[in-house]
């Protein structure tokens, strides 16, 4: 089933990618109507601020089976973001944007009504610093007002009306490093812990505090005399990491952590409420207690922003020096 999924995904973000490509081509041939005059507008710098939110294993909606769903945000666990970006138009239709973001990401089992995660108890919160590059499939709009309309005339004012509606799509990579809020309030760095016994025998590989990624999404924005612009954007990261939240396999032997990594280990790795009898014990067969799942974790961002448009000045020829008759 989860094969099924990632494949289908994989089809629709083709899908996306496609459908933009044709629809901004199609709809291009009205914009700069002064043929290469969007030459001049081809660099951008912004900045942008706002908020992220996580999909993940922990916390999330009052029931299982929606961890890989928009659906699934906690609203309560909601953090900041900032992004500061170049951007640059190779053609009227298509811009290439680089991006440096920060943002704060949590989740807590607390939160949730379902019994199971509720019970698990485990919560983590992370800084993520992410850098991307992207490609943006943009329609724009420019209409242009009355220039030379009668003095103190709203005709006069509105010279232009210009917006843009974007989609994007890219690849990217980031840091993180999740820390848990231990039973006396106390946050403790995650992986130095091994809580799903990284190392030992039987256990995962550990995990590194870096990963790639791949942004996709949507942006509106409306620029101010061609020089400024302000918009809304919004973007889901999908990441080849199941760790953001140092959640993604199967309890281990607590003992066993206690003896290699020490006390805090075994107890970060499981504070479950003991609300359903032998919730984090091995089944009869000695299988382990599944601790999250495998499928990798992703996050969200809505930001505000504004940008500055560098003007490109015009070229001026230079002229033909006259030559004196005499």
């Amino acid at each position: 089933m989860r094969q099924i999924l990632r494949v289908e995904l994989m089809k629709a973000a083709m899908c996306f990618t496609t459908v933009s490509v044709l629809f901004t081509q199609t709809m291009f041939a009205q914009n700069f109507k002064k043929g290469n005059e969007w030459k001049k507008y081809r660099r951008e710098v912004f900045i942008g601020f706002g908020a992220a939110n996580f999909l993940g294993d922990l916390g999330g909606l009052d029931k299982i089976g929606t961890d890989l769903s928009p659906v699934d945000l906690e609203l309560q666990q909601t953090g900041i973001s900032a992004v500061f970006g170049y951007k640059y138009k190779l053609a009227k239709w298509f811009n290439v944007v680089s991006a440096f973001k920060y943002l704060r990401v949590r989740g807590d089992d607390q939160l949730t009504a379902e019994k199971y995660r509720n019970n698990r108890n485990l919560n983590f919160k992370s800084n993520i610093f992410e850098l991307t590059f992207r490609m943006e499939f943009v329609y724009m709009h420019n209409s242009v007002g009355n220039r030379y309309g009668i003095k103190n005339t709203f005709g006069k004012r509105m010279k232009t009306n210009s917006f843009d509606l974007t989609a994007f799509v890219g690849a990217g990579g980031f840091y993180f490093n999740p820390k848990g809020r231990s039973s006396n309030g106390t946050w403790h760095k995650l992986k130095p812990l091994h809580t799903e016994g990284q190392g030992l025998p039987g256990g995962p590989k550990q995990y590194k505090n870096y990963s790639v990624c791949i942004p996709f999404g949507f942006a509106y924005r409306y620029y101010v005399q061609r020089n400024w612009s302000i918009g809304i954007e919004i973007s889901y990261m999908k990441t080849f990491t199941d760790y953001i939240d140092d959640v993604s396999t199967f309890y281990y032997d607590p003992k066993e952590l206690k003896a290699s990594y020490g006390e805090l280990s075994a107890k970060m790795a499981d504070p479950n409420k003991g609300q359903i009898d032998g919730f984090s014990s091995p089944a009869a067969d000695g299988k382990p207690a599944q601790r999250g799942d495998v499928d990798k974790d992703s996050y969200l961002t809505l930001q505000l922003t504004t940008g500055y448009i560098i003007k490109q000045n015009k070229y001026r020829r230079k002229k033909a020096k006259l030559r004196s008759r005499f």
